[in-house]
């Protein structure tokens, strides 16, 4: 019989465990790595003085060649980040009503049923109503515009802030339906602002939340004024839940003070938040626009 060079005799049986490497460990996955290192970077070197939370989410969409308006197609067999402003594209995330509907139906039914590997972690669920209005900012260069969020059912303002967007990379998949974008983006908290407002949305979402995760699956219903024609999108896309942990975890990471598990909690993170992206991507149906 053979030997598999461990000193292990392999029969007609089942093979033994086998090492994750030759060093016994598993090699860091330089896909989330990069991805990693880009948000951490991000944060790094945001605009501290503007204070705010830090935004990171992951869209779910097509990324297209401006020359021809086709998706575009690259020579490659796999999943690739690819180098932000090298190559001329746009990233357009509405989806048509059938996939919307799809992911619906999939995220439904993912709340009623448990992971087998963890099974009391389960998605929770609720329907919100909400009115985005937007206004001009005097920011001074950091981001042009002040969005003021209401409960559309009671008008009770919910959130009234600045969104500036600090980077994005965008994620060809060519075996998929869809591509994804990861983007990072600073929310400051402003006072309610004045004057007229320059549009408005009106936003029909399920959110679905699991674990340190967010899942935004929107109608959105725009409209930039009285007698201006209504664009309906359909939009998916994963937040992180906790933007003070987020902060948290990078702070630590590599830091020799904190333990190997704290040093190591950002990387997990974003981790798992590109599994959750992956997933959502390689479940698209078929005919995204």
């Amino acid at each position: 019989m053979a030997s598999n060079g461990n000193g292990h005799t392999l029969g007609q049986g089942a093979m033994p465990p086998l090492s994750l490497s030759i060093l016994g460990v598993e090699p860091l996955d330089e896909f989330i790595r990069d991805v990693a290192d880009f948000i951490h970077h991000q944060i790094s070197t945001r605009p501290h003085e503007l204070g705010g939370n830090v935004e990171v989410e992951a869209r779910i969409g097509i990324i297209k060649d401006r020359g021809t308006g086709a998706r575009l197609q690259l020579p490659v067999r796999t999943e690739t980040i690819l180098e932000p402003n090298a190559l001329d594209i746009r990233f357009e995330s509405n989806m048509s009503p059938k996939q919307h509907q799809h992911y619906n139906k999939l995220l439904n039914t993912l709340k009623t049923m448990p992971s087998a590997a963890h099974p009391g972690s389960t998605l929770a669920y609720q329907h919100l109503h909400l009115i985005d209005t937007f206004y001009q900012s005097d920011g001074g260069g950091h981001g042009d515009k002040v969005r003021v969020t209401r409960d559309e059912r009671t008008s009770e303002v919910r959130e009234c802030v600045r969104k500036i967007r600090l980077a994005d990379i965008n994620i060809y998949s060519p075996k998929r339906p869809a591509d994804w974008r990861v983007s990072v983006n600073l929310e400051v908290p402003v006072p309610p602002p004045l004057g007229q407002s320059t549009h408005s949305r009106k936003k029909d979402r399920m959110q679905y939340s699991h674990e340190e995760f967010v899942i935004d699956l929107t109608q959105v219903t725009s409209s930039s004024g009285m007698n201006s024609k209504q664009e309906v999108l359909h939009e998916l896309e994963l937040e992180l839940a906790r933007p003070e942990y987020l902060l948290a975890t990078a702070a630590q990471r590599g830091d020799p003070a904190a333990s190997e598990q704290e040093r190591g909690a950002f990387d997990e993170l974003i981790r798992a938040f590109v599994n959750n992206a992956r997933i959502l991507v390689r479940n698209a149906d078929g005919g995204w626009q």
